[in-house]
């Protein structure tokens, strides 16, 4: 790419970026309620994510082979128990990621 076509697409990033971030605050304004359905989006589709997110990272693990799946167990179960108890989405999601690369580093 030459420099020219470099600060372009820098450019249409910058621009896509601030468009997803003002959009909703300039459709969605004070002045009108939020309509149901964006309600109802804003609070299905993070536990929808989550819950694709959890699917897309067992997809590979062999329950029939090797460990069994038991570091991946025993980090989903490390998840749901900080989530349970401190009700934080990024300390429950960091907690059991350190685990389960713990488990795998130095036990698995």
């Amino acid at each position: 790419m030459t420099m020219l076509q470099q600060v372009i697409t820098i450019g249409i990033c910058v621009v896509g970026t601030m468009a997803t971030r003002f959009l909703p605050f300039l459709i969605f304004s004070g002045k009108r309620p939020t309509p149901k359905y964006v309600q109802y989006l804003g609070k299905a589709l993070p536990a929808a994510i989550f819950g694709m997110l959890v699917v897309y990272c067992l997809r590979n693990t062999e329950i029939v082979s090797g460990n069994h799946g038991l570091p991946e167990l025993i980090a989903i179960v490390v998840t749901a128990a900080l989530h349970l108890w401190k009700r934080q989405m990024l300390l429950s999601i960091a907690g059991g990621t350190v685990c389960y690369m713990l488990l795998l580093q130095l036990v698995f």
